[in-house]
């Protein structure tokens, strides 16, 4: 006999499956202000390990942490004429404190370009205080008009790096850095994702930017996601807050900037990249619990044994939560770790115990089979880096498969339709063909080149336009 579906089937309303899996694994629920939303435990455990995972690829590259304030006076904005406008539908802005009205409105950090180079313009006085490299953890409020729980909130999470380089050349590179070797390799191993890497068009770059480079990441409908972004900011802000610095030979310059960031949108992400009908199915390397061992019956020689179990495992270096709630059914309680994707469930009863094995249960290719438990400790770092490499073989293949090269408009918008992402000439595109297809809802998520590298400039010769429906 099946059992009862937990979730709606992606098939049937992929939709709403994502908001059955977001609340049945507690990942997070709706916030009391529109467009917010409240993290669970579960969900911001999650983003814990992502914290943890790019907070250390973020110190490789010299860049250190600090903090700025939430409320930034609005003339600011003002002071890049660009980036306000790109902003301006999405402001939340104060204008009564304490009882009073404010002698000047203050915005509801969006983004800290703005009060970032207030200080760096303070900070940078000679070549010797370039590169400057700083990075924020913090909350940002966005007004949202389509709120959806983790891929478009009023209020999110998110990590946002600023810096100050004495050249064109050095922020440029640094930026590609950014965009290539902390979140590719992030998204590659550790999310288990793959992702089409690129540039965006003038249309679609961040406000105030002069180039926005771009990970895209096809979902499990066939929508893309963009994941993260890094962007050149030229001098553009620099003018604006007069931030130079006296160069070795004496003269005073402007300096070149760059800004990226990625946010809880990953969370989002990372369920309709990896979970089907069964809930969520968290890479190994992510997820805060690697394997739970779960005890079937409340018999002492059994919990003593799941106890044992589970320490020998720590001291292996894995990840492990021991589940001895006997008091709910055991199935409730694989039903539920299911949902949540946890890589491995380790299940003992007295009849295993007996027979000196327990039954080891794999969540991301499905399946369980009776294994020695004395095998455990050498078997399991095997079997996550199996599950690992798994997760990110699918989402390759899910993409390259799904990926139609047209030359017509009427053809992009048809291999889009069908759920897949479609290549097209930019060179047979362009802006015109651009806004033809965003009047069907369909958007050029980036350019690449025509070997698949990120093109040097939007009219290189031989730039390919990738499309897609999006969220």
């Amino acid at each position: 006999m099946a059992k009862a579906s937990v979730l709606t089937p992606r098939a049937d309303d992929f939709p709403r499956w994502y908001q059955d899996l977001i609340n049945k694994a507690e990942l997070a629920d709706n916030g009391p202000v529109r467009g917010t939303m409240v993290i669970r435990p579960y969900g911001y455990g999650l983003w814990e390990r992502m914290q943890a995972e790019m907070d250390a690829r973020i110190k490789e590259t010299g860049t250190q942490n600090a903090y700025f304030p939430l409320l930034i006076p609005q003339s600011y904005l003002t002071r890049e004429a660009d980036h306000v406008e790109g902003f301006a539908p999405e402001l939340a802005v104060v204008t009564h404190a304490g009882g009073k009205e404010l002698e000047e409105p203050a915005v509801v950090r969006p983004t800290s370009e703005t009060i970032i180079n207030e200080y760096f313009s303070k900070w940078v006085q000679s070549y010797r205080d370039l590169p400057l490299l700083i990075n924020q953890w913090a909350n940002v409020v966005r007004w949202e008009l389509r709120p959806r729980l983790f891929l478009r909130t009023t209020e999110f999470l998110w990590q946002e790096g600023h810096t100050a380089h004495a050249t064109y050349e050095e922020a440029r590179d640094f930026a590609a850095h950014i965009q290539r070797h902390v979140y590719g390799d992030f998204l590659e191993n550790v999310l288990a994702m793959d992702f089409l890497s690129g540039r965006k068009t003038v249309k679609e770059r961040f406000a105030g930017a002069i180039n926005t480079l771009t990970l895209e990441s096809m979902m499990g409908d066939g929508k893309a996601l963009q994941m993260v972004t890094s962007h050149e900011l030229g001098q553009n802000f620099a003018k604006a807050f007069n931030t130079r610095y006296l160069s070795r030979e004496g003269t005073q310059e402007l300096v070149w900037q760059t800004s990226w960031g990625s946010t809880t949108r990953m969370i989002g992400a990372l369920v309709m990249t990896h979970g089907d009908d069964d809930g969520l199915r968290v890479p190994p390397r992510l997820a805060q619990i690697q394997a739970v061992v779960l005890a079937i019956k409340g018999d002492d020689t059994v919990l003593a044994k799941v106890r044992e179990i589970a320490d020998r495992l720590k001291a292996a270096g894995i990840r492990v939560h021991v589940d001895d709630r006997t008091d709910v059914p055991f199935g409730r309680r694989a039903v539920d770790w299911e949902l949540k994707g946890v890589p491995v469930r380790i299940e003992l009863g007295p009849r295993d115990l007996e027979n000196g094995t327990a039954m080891l249960a794999r969540r991301i290719p499905g399946g369980k089979e009776p294994v020695a438990i004395d095998s455990l400790v050498g078997l399991l770092p095997g079997v996550l880096d199996e599950d690992q490499a798994l997760l990110l073989r699918q989402s390759r293949e899910r993409r390259e498969s799904r990926t139609t090269d047209v030359s017509t408009i009427e053809e992009a918008v048809e291999a889009v339709g069908a759920g897949g992402w479609a290549r097209i000439p930019w060179a047979d595109l362009g802006e015109e063909g651009e806004a033809r297809l965003a009047e069907r809802a369909v958007t050029v998520r980036c350019l690449v080149g025509e070997d698949g590298a990120v093109p040097e400039h939007e009219d290189a010769p031989g730039n390919v336009a990738v499309v897609a429906r999006a969220y």
